[in-house]
């Protein structure tokens, strides 16, 4: 579904991302992992058209689509949850999901189903996103990206900076996501929720991919883990 072929990216003159290549299937969740600032947001960003690379390729279901605009990747059916949230602060928790409503089939993602999803956005539905905690405002997040019915979502850092019980509640709301089907590609700091996600994973580490092997590889490859994953 998903394929990037060896991606230069820069932040003006910053050569930030080096020959970073990697894919993912169609219904798999494959995990980004490396310590902050080894480049899995500038990643998540060139894949999704933010900051486009100036080398390389990025398909998206067979189709070259390097440097495309964002609102372009989401009509294709690629879904993107940044970082840092990016919620409409002066709008509420239900117009925030209302305006990002996009490819509607019957049976697919509306804001009925966003709170049956989330319980607990129902109950602020009227309330300013701009006031809302930062478990709160995740999974408006993630629930805007959501009603854009993706085929794709990215995920970028989602448990960061939440409370062990909100990251196990994303936890298991990210595996329902990935059992109903969606292809995923979660780029996560937090190893261990990360591998417990995924079928496999790449290690990204100044900018360049250093290992890429299954769930099962990771977990038992002690030597890359303390090389580039440990604070």
């Amino acid at each position: 579904m998903l394929s990037v072929d060896k991606i230069h990216t820069y932040y003006g003159l910053s050569h930030i991302l080096f020959d970073v290549s990697l894919a993912v299937d169609q219904g798999e969740c494959v995990c980004l992992l490396g310590r902050n600032g080894a480049g899995k947001s500038t990643t998540m960003r060139s894949i999704m058209g933010l900051t486009p690379p100036k080398k390389g390729t990025v398909q998206f279901k067979g189709v070259d689509c390097t440097g495309k605009k964002p609102f372009r990747m989401v009509r294709c059916g690629m879904g993107y949850v940044p970082d840092d949230r990016r919620v409409f602060a002066d709008l509420s928790v239900g117009e925030n999901l209302e305006i990002s409503a996009r490819n509607y089939q019957e049976g697919g993602w509306d804001k009925d189903r966003v709170y049956r999803f989330f319980p607990a956005l129902e109950k602020i539905d009227g309330r300013r996103a701009g006031f809302l905690s930062g478990g709160e405002q995740q999974m408006l997040t993630i629930g805007r990206a959501l009603m854009t019915n993706p085929e794709l979502l990215l995920l970028d850092e989602p448990t960061e900076g939440l409370a062990p019980l909100v990251v196990n509640m994303l936890e298991e709301q990210i595996e329902k996501l990935k059992h109903s089907g969606l292809t995923v590609l979660l780029a996560e700091q937090n190893l261990e929720v990360a591998l417990r996600l995924s079928d496999r994973g790449y290690v990204i580490d100044n900018g360049s991919i250093r290992y890429h092997g299954s769930r099962e590889d990771l977990q038992q490859n002690e030597e890359v883990r303390n090389k580039y994953l440990c604070v």
